[in-house]
């Protein structure tokens, strides 16, 4: 029995025991996640969708978070004004390996749904929903008093600060707390060590 399925913009025809290098998902490795928009099943009978197999999922376990290879592109001008460019990219990719292919039942596993990564600087899913007006009030001076000025760390200065506040960052305590997976995922700016090392100091007062 094979899927196919979708994900990332993409289409991959998958049977159990495969391994694929999907666009990033959020999830971590060994964690179990699920593809539920499945367009066919195919086997003795198959069952086409319009456009995804109603209660049909794909099931896979991470294995690791990976890049892909690096493309670079070159860019040159030669007439009136002679320049070039040159610009690398190697695209955030999620080794997953397929183990099981459900022809129904599927929203009732409760296994988590394979998702892409949120953005840099997103809020996390609890700051999403909506508070109370007399909770927004009590909880603004302590969010104003967690920052830190993060630009006395070594080599931060005022971009490199906003930069990490995108990202959720705002005070030494939230910086020193970060591990090497999540420096990893964050996009808008390359956290160095020294600048965690420092802020673990900073955060100690």
């Amino acid at each position: 029995m094979f899927a196919v399925l979708k994900t990332g913009g993409k289409q991959y025809k998958v049977q159990a025991g495969d391994v694929l290098r999907v666009e990033k998902l959020a999830a971590d490795a060994g964690e179990k996640v699920q593809f539920n928009d499945v367009l066919m099943l195919g086997g003795d009978a198959p069952v086409v969708g319009a456009p995804f197999v109603e209660g049909a999922g794909v099931q896979a376990e991470v294995i690791e978070q990976i890049k892909g290879d690096k493309v670079i592109n070159f860019v040159k001008r030669r007439r009136k004004h002679s320049s070039k460019r040159t610009v690398g990219h190697r695209q955030k990719l999620t080794l997953v390996k397929i183990t099981d292919i459900l022809a129904s039942g599927a929203d009732k596993s409760g296994i988590k749904a394979a998702t892409g990564s949120a953005p840099a600087g997103e809020a996390a899913p609890a700051a999403k929903k909506p508070a109370k007006k007399a909770d927004a009030k009590a909880e603004a001076p302590a969010a104003a008093a967690a920052a830190d000025d993060l630009t006395a760390l070594n080599g931060v200065g005022p971009a490199a600060a906003k930069k990490l506040a995108d990202a959720g960052i705002e005070s030494f305590a939230a910086l020193a707390a970060l591990s090497d997976e999540q420096i990893a995922a964050i996009d808008t700016i390359k956290v160095k060590p020294e600048w965690v090392e420092q802020a673990k100091e900073l955060a100690k007062g």
